[in-house]
């Protein structure tokens, strides 16, 4: 006798709800699986842009400098974060915070720095705190970043607003490069990794020389300064000299190497150079150990009201500048990448206003401009005119030591 298979109850089929849930699940797996596989590729990506770690020798050598406590770097006077406030800060992203359109950037820069100086000190800012200095037949660059995104995986960071005004292999002939910190605004792994085949001289705070080892430079290619050590490259001193500020390129390093600004010293002309930094009391210091400046350039952009200490911000840049004697002044670290939430403008609008209230004399060089100090561009709005914030809409003003109910004089 045939027996019909037996059908299944109503009480064994599948609900409506267990029929979604179970979607979901698969769902939720697959999400996983797609997900670790996009982390995967970016740690792939970043592993070594990140840089790499000291070794034993170059960490001993790093636990002695004064300015090292238990393997991290401090500074003389501790940075104060409102954490809360800066993350509800992302919530007030200008609505001009990068540019709509092309910049006027040079186009003759190659063509005019293929010609000798003819004067001790002609200087090119190329965007960023990336600048060429020609000192004394020496051509010294500082922070070179001519990749596209300072961040590890490139495609997801922040994108520079315009092409380096000198492409890379026309960067020729260069002494020295000089890099302040290791920030991925200031320290690019493909830069460095094209300027490792360079017969150069690469000077860096120190333990920042672990990273550029990893990414291929020769160790004896590389100088590693504390705060006030210095070199020569020929005629030219270079002294590292402090700065306000904070290291490291991804979780577990933070402050595990030293940040400096530069003194640059020739045999006619003296430059200073900020790298990054908030307003503390060694500028003074180091005018007048070093002082007069001919030329002072500090950065100027990319700041905020609740991490006041990390960046000077523009009017505490013309302060910065009289502490440390300069005589023309320059603004860097603006204009090229979308690092915080004012307007892209603001910084050098300010530096504007308050470099005539202190009555300092400055110069607004476009990107690629080549300036002969001794004669000096006269400032040139050549940005376009955007909503911007002042002085005393959003001030900007360090604490003192750290402590946010103490802080510098206002500025005016």
């Amino acid at each position: 006798m045939t027996q019909t298979p037996e059908q299944p109850s109503a009480a064994d089929a599948p609900s409506g709800l267990s029929k979604v849930w179970r979607w979901i699940k698969r769902g939720a797996l697959g999400t996983a699986v797609v997900l670790g596989v996009l982390l995967a590729i970016g740690l792939a990506q970043a592993w070594v842009p990140m840089g790499g770690a000291p070794s034993p020798e170059r960490a001993a050598r790093m636990a002695k400098s004064p300015n090292s406590k238990d393997g991290i770097f401090v500074n003389k006077q501790a940075l104060w974060n409102d954490v809360w406030g800066s993350i509800a800060s992302i919530f007030e992203k200008s609505p001009v915070s990068a540019p709509d359109g092309p910049l006027p950037v040079a186009t003759d820069t190659a063509e005019r720095l293929a010609k000798p100086p003819q004067t001790p000190l002609r200087v090119t800012w190329l965007g960023h705190s990336t600048v060429l200095f020609e000192l004394d037949g020496k051509r010294i660059v500082t922070d070179p970043i001519f990749g596209r995104a300072p961040f590890p995986v490139p495609a997801l960071g922040p994108q520079r607003w315009y092409e380096p005004p000198l492409a890379l292999e026309k960067l020729q002939d260069v002494d020295a490069v000089l890099i302040s910190h290791d920030h991925y605004d200031h320290l690019d792994h493909p830069t460095i990794a094209q300027m490792s085949q360079w017969d150069t001289t690469f000077i860096t705070p120190l333990g920042v020389g672990a990273h550029l080892e990893y990414w291929g430079v020769d160790p004896s290619k590389i100088i590693e300064l504390d705060w006030w050590d210095e070199h020569k490259i020929g005629p030219v001193r270079i002294v590292a000299t402090p700065s306000r500020h904070a290291s490291g390129r991804h979780l577990t390093d933070q402050n595990r190497t030293l940040w400096a600004s530069y003194a640059i010293l020739g045999s006619e002309r003296r430059v200073m150079f900020s790298g990054d930094t908030g307003l503390h009391d060694d500028m003074r210091t180091i005018g007048e150990r070093f002082g007069p400046f001919d030329l002072v350039m500090i950065e100027v952009g990319a700041y905020h009201k609740t991490w006041p200490d990390w960046h000077i911000g523009p009017e505490q840049a013309i302060v910065g500048h009289q502490m440390m004697k300069g005589k023309l002044f320059v603004p860097i670290h603006w204009g090229l990448f979308d690092l915080a939430s004012h307007g892209w403008t603001e910084p050098i609008e300010r530096v504007w206003v308050a470099a005539e209230k202190a009555k300092a004399t400055f110069a607004t060089p476009r990107p690629g401009q080549v300036m002969d100090i001794d004669a000096p561009p006269q400032p040139e709005r050549w940005w376009p005119d955007v909503p911007w914030k002042t002085a005393q809409e959003d001030p900007l003003i360090s604490t003192l030591g750290g402590d946010p109910n103490k802080r510098y004089a206002p500025t005016p």
